[in-house]
Parts: C-alpha cells; sequence; structure tokens
C-alpha cells in the first residue's frame, strides 16, 4: 500500500516539475525485422536497435551558470534480453561561459568525434561491428569541453579506471585497469567538419588509439571519412578506415557505406546500402542491406526493414 501511494505521488508530481522545464522526457522506439545469415543458413527475427528512454534537464543558477543531467536508458523492444533497462549516457554537471563539465557515463570524445560518418549507427552495419574497438562508452568519466572559438572545439575525458579489474577467461583477477584518456579536438564550419582524436589506455592498459574523421554537407549531399590507427600494449599497430555517402530527395535518403580494418578481425571489409522514408520530422521507415567478410572465410549478410519514431 504504501509503495503504491509512492507510485501514485510521483506519478502526480512529475508532470508538474516539467512544466516547469526542471526536465525533459525523450526517447527513441527503433524496431527492424530482418533476415541474418552468419554463416549456418538465414534466420528471420525482430531487432530493437538501441532504442532508448531517457530524461534532461536544466537548472539556471547565478552567474550564468547551469546545472545539467541526463539519464538515458536502453530498452529492448523485441524482448530478447532479460534486462528491462540498460544504462547509456547518464551524467550529472555544469555549463556556462567557461565551456561544459561533467561526471558520470558517457561517450567518450573519441567515439562522438565520428560524427554521422558511420550512416548505419545501431545497425548490423555500425562501425563498431567491423571497423572499430573505440567507439565506447565508459563510466567513472569526468569531462571537459570548451566553448566553442572560430568553429574549434576541445573535449578531454578523464577516465578513472583505479578499480577495474582485468579477468581472465576463468573469472580470476589478473591485472588492474590503469587510468584512461580521451581527446578530440574539432572544427565545424560551412558545412565542413574535421577532427581529430586520440585515446590513451581507454580499450586496454598501455593502448593507443588515434581517429581522423572528415564531413563535408553540401545541398543534399553528405560525404564522410574515417581513418583509425591502434596500437596495443605489444607495440603491434592495426588501422581501419571507412567512407559514407548520403543523398536527400524531398522525404528521400539514400545512403552507402564502405570500409576495410584489421582491427577487429583479419583483412575485414564491411558495405551497407540503406533506404530511408521520412513520415515527419519524428518518424521515418528504412530499408537496409549489410555485408561483412573477413580472412578465414568468415563472410554475414543482414538484410532489413523497419521503424523510428522519436519523441
Amino acid at each position: 500500500m504504501k509503495k503504491t501511494a509512492l507510485t501514485l505521488a510521483l506519478a502526480a508530481a512529475l508532470p508538474s516539475l516539467a512544466s516547469a522545464e526542471v526536465f525533459t522526457y525523450y526517447g527513441k522506439a527503433n524496431a527492424s525485422f530482418q533476415s541474418n545469415d552468419e554463416g549456418d543458413g538465414a534466420i528471420t527475427d525482430v531487432k530493437s536497435n538501441a532504442s532508448r528512454l531517457g530524461v534532461k534537464g536544466e537548472l539556471d543558477f547565478d552567474a550564468g551558470i547551469q546545472g545539467i543531467y541526463k539519464m538515458e536508458y536502453e530498452v529492448d523492444i523485441a524482448g530478447e534480453s532479460d534486462e528491462t533497462f540498460k544504462q547509456r549516457d547518464i551524467y550529472a554537471g555544469l555549463q556556462g561561459g567557461f565551456g561544459q563539465i561533467i561526471g558520470g557515463k558517457f561517450d567518450t570524445p573519441m567515439k562522438l568525434s565520428q560524427k554521422r560518418v558511420d550512416l548505419f549507427n545501431d545497425y548490423e552495419g555500425d562501425i563498431k561491428s567491423l571497423i572499430t574497438k573505440s567507439d565506447n562508452r565508459v563510466s567513472n568519466s569526468l569531462q571537459y569541453t570548451t566553448p566553442t572559438y572560430a568553429g574549434f572545439r576541445l573535449a578531454a575525458d578523464y577516465i578513472s579506471n583505479s578499480k577495474a579489474d582485468i579477468f581472465d577467461d576463468e573469472g580470476n583477477v589478473i591485472d588492474t585497469r590503469d587510468n584512461g584518456t580521451s581527446i578530440a579536438l574539432s572544427y565545424e564550419n560551412n558545412g565542413v567538419y574535421l577532427a581529430y582524436a586520440i585515446d590513451n589506455g581507454v580499450e586496454a592498459n598501455d593502448w593507443q588509439v588515434s581517429r581522423y574523421t572528415a564531413q563535408y554537407n553540401l545541398g543534399n549531399w553528405q560525404l564522410g571519412g574515417l581513418y583509425e590507427e591502434q596500437e596495443d600494449d605489444e607495440n603491434i599497430k592495426k588501422d581501419g578506415w571507412v567512407t559514407s555517402v548520403a543523398y536527400k530527395i524531398n522525404q528521400w535518403t539514400a545512403k552507402a557505406q564502405y570500409g576495410q580494418s584489421d582491427i577487429i578481425k583479419t583483412d575485414g571489409e564491411t558495405f551497407s546500402l540503406g533506404l530511408d522514408y521520412k513520415l515527419s520530422k519524428a518518424a521515418k521507415v528504412f530499408s537496409f542491406y549489410t555485408n561483412e567478410t573477413a580472412a578465414g572465410d568468415f563472410e554475414r549478410s543482414y538484410v532489413g526493414i523497419g521503424t523510428e519514431f522519436k519523441f
């Protein structure tokens, strides 16, 4: 009875808080019906492509300073996961003329530096699938981002891993993670976006990753490219790259993406095509095809259709 009363009280209070602009509800429902062939024959299923619910807000303080926060959780529309909610970006901090400082769990500056080059983000053709290991969302992070000056902006993230253990395949602690840093310098002006990012000790101890990104928007066209080099603790270097192009005409957007990388699998190669139709500012239907290959007779392909609603 007490829990029910508390729930009703919170439900009554939340709309009034929202109307006072203390916070904003938001979310995305994205689901696709697709055929997946990963080498053992094609199977069909429904995928929840990083669908999410979140709340975010700003609180005005004195001297032009604002308190900011965000709490975002992934929701599995397909019902395959036992977890109702899975943490995404969760943070609190301050922003003002000095820039922004936040602490919590969120995307690293390197991950964000890719801008919109990855046209198949959250789908099977996501660059995390075969191109890079460095699109990370990490906990225990403290990040400072400068204001934008003449198109330039710097973001620096300090990641505390002093209590993070490293385990072997049998679950035994074999080492302790060191602290890491992720830094990105970007420039954006008149449709041109350029970025350089470097991770040190984020993926693993003594691993260094550098990434170069370029994106150009001209009329209905968007062109993008990304190159990344990874060096592990044994000084072994691997690299990968991806290019993408999108063309919009009325409500339609045609997309293509191609990349090669040795970072995840030797001789990895990925190719994706997509076609979106915009129903409204907050809704679209989409289709995609992705094919991935690598050394050792590795090959998998995916084809799907789906809907996305933002609110």
